[in-house]
């Protein structure tokens, strides 16, 4: 080469390398912006999952407490269950012992229109009797006259 093309060439030449240089330093900031923005959405993703782990831990938390909630209707109609189950079988109990003593109301008045039957008859005794002696009053009135 001769000498006066050399500092055309050199010219050139650090041109070209400016130019890379150039080139790869708009490379390493598209480079960099690109890294800042997957980073940003990495962030963005990342606060995000926590968003949605907050969210399903207050769903466990509020289905946790729904679980509870039924258990409890569960058991209070269990209990309440329960409770007309005793109040069936109280007033089966209230219906035979009604009828018992239905039974022996009948009784009792079958006792009690015996008792007046006999006090009734007992009475026309009694006044039988009575008759009887106040006709042996008279009859003896008149034999000591």
């Amino acid at each position: 080469m001769p000498i006066e093309h050399l500092p055309e060439e050199r010219r050139q030449h650090a041109e070209s390398v400016r130019e890379k240089a150039e080139n790869r330093r708009d490379g390493a900031e598209q480079d960099r912006k690109f890294t800042e923005a997957h980073r940003i959405s990495a962030e963005s993703d990342r606060s995000e999952a926590e968003q949605f782990r907050r969210l399903a831990e207050e769903a466990r938390e509020v289905r946790d407490l729904h679980r509870g909630a039924l258990e409890e209707l569960r058991e209070e109609r269990e209990r309440l269950r329960e409770a007309g189950e005793t109040a069936r079988t109280a007033a089966e109990e209230a219906r035979a012992a009604a009828e018992l003593a239905r039974h022996a109301t009948v009784e009792a008045v079958q006792a009690t229109a015996e008792t007046l039957q006999a006090t009734v008859e007992n009475m026309k005794v009694v006044e039988d009797m009575r008759r009887t002696l106040r006709d042996i009053r008279s009859v003896n009135k008149l034999d000591s006259h």
